[in-house]
């Protein structure tokens, strides 16, 4: 497929496109969605033929015999990340928000705190305050232009009443790949202050060339407290599929996330696991190659036109589709240049302090887009901001 093509979503009940207006104030008709994370691209082929098989069938009854699917997740984990699993290790769940809403309510009781290293993905804090847990926030200092770890201020600011971390792994926002050894710094600090270790890879296959994506699971020690989520949504933008996988190898910990999927009655839907299926194989593997790819220009075009914009500037994206873009060099209020981002330029981009700690003067930029609208968005923010050039 060419990702250069561009898809109309508008009017097709399009989370991004239909509801950017209402939220951000940006027209329907003339703006770019650039918040929610998933891209404007067709999966690829082998997904859309699972699709139409199952439509050609025409009925669609309870799924039965998941042998198939489990495989294909093993094989991916296996060729892709040089993790070896085993099936029977895998819960699938309706999305990883659900999943990570699961391991709030089997790893934790109320009142207690879940660590969040800030700032991180929204979803996580709206969950475990839904629960009614506390969110206990640890900002990662920024050093050299990226997030790093600061264990030591990290040990200081806990407080006795956290039972979980999770930890987002390539990190969303700052499109951070963390290597070997701060994965092992996480588990060490999960270890110490014995926390349930929830690793959140979705972003796993999206990893920029140069930087390998490396699963917790590799890292010694933590089997008897690590939870794994990942999903095939925003590799291959099927996220309306709402399918996500948890890989518990201890036993303890799967019995305990399986009992609470059974008091609630939770079970994938099928059209999720024929999507998962087809995507995790060769011809899938090689569609990410390409998506990569043209991300990576994607990436380099978008980057060049913040580096421009005095007072601006973008996170190295190491991992991920997402852009996080700093706005406080510039001097003026967030709120000034968010108008201008929403209003002079007609963008819809998610708002940094909704990431927790140290998000508050980004803005979250959604780079999986075909090239013209890359290029379209660049423009309409060298206009907005074309007074400090």
């Amino acid at each position: 497929m060419s990702f250069d093509e561009i898809i109309d979503r508008r009017g097709t009940h399009c989370a991004k496109w239909d509801k950017m207006e209402a939220i951000y104030g940006v027209p329907a008709e003339t703006g770019l969605a650039m918040w929610v994370a998933d891209t404007e691209f067709r999966p690829p082929q082998c997904v859309q033929d699972a699709v139409a098989r199952m439509h050609a069938h025409g009925v669609y009854g309870y799924y039965g015999d998941d042998t198939a699917y489990l495989e294909a997740i093993r094989w991916w984990m296996e060729t892709r990340h040089g993790w070896s699993i085993d099936p029977a290790h895998i819960l699938t769940t309706h999305g990883l928000v659900n999943a990570t809403g699961l391991c709030v309510d089997a790893y934790t009781q109320p009142g207690d705190a879940v660590v969040l290293f800030t700032p991180v993905y929204h979803a996580f804090a709206r969950v475990i305050r839904a629960a009614g847990r506390e969110v206990r926030e640890l900002q990662m200092p920024v050093v050299e232009g990226k997030y790093v770890l600061d264990i030591d201020a990290f040990d200081a600011a806990m407080q006795g009443n956290e039972s979980m971390v999770i930890w987002c792994s390539p990190h969303n926002p700052g499109g951070r790949v963390w290597t070997a050894e701060e994965n092992a710094a996480i588990a060490d600090f999960a270890i110490r202050h014995n926390l349930a270790l929830v690793s959140d890879e979705i972003h796993q296959d999206l990893t920029y060339p140069g930087h390998v994506h490396r699963p917790m699971a590799l890292t010694p020690g933590v089997e008897d407290r690590l939870v794994t989520l990942n999903a095939p949504s925003k590799t291959f933008n099927i996220a309306g599929s709402h399918t996500g996988n948890v890989i518990i190898a201890d036993d303890d910990l799967r019995a305990r996330f399986a009992g609470r999927m059974g008091a609630l009655g939770l079970s994938p839907n099928s059209f999720g696991l024929a999507m998962t299926e087809a995507a995790y194989s060769a011809e899938g593997a090689e569609w990410v190659d390409g998506l990569v790819a043209y991300l990576d220009e994607n990436r380099r075009i978008f980057d060049a036109t913040i580096a421009a914009i005095p007072g601006l500037s973008s996170m190295p994206l190491e991992a991920t589709y997402l852009s996080w873009v700093d706005f406080s060099g510039t001097g003026m209020a967030l709120s000034e240049a968010t108008r201008r981002v929403e209003q002079d330029a007609s963008i819809a981009a998610n708002h940094g302090g909704t990431f927790g700690k140290g998000g508050e003067s980004f803005l979250r930029f959604n780079i999986g887009m075909p090239r013209a609208q890359i290029e379209d968005a660049c423009a309409r923010l060298e206009s907005a901001f074309a007074d400090l050039q």
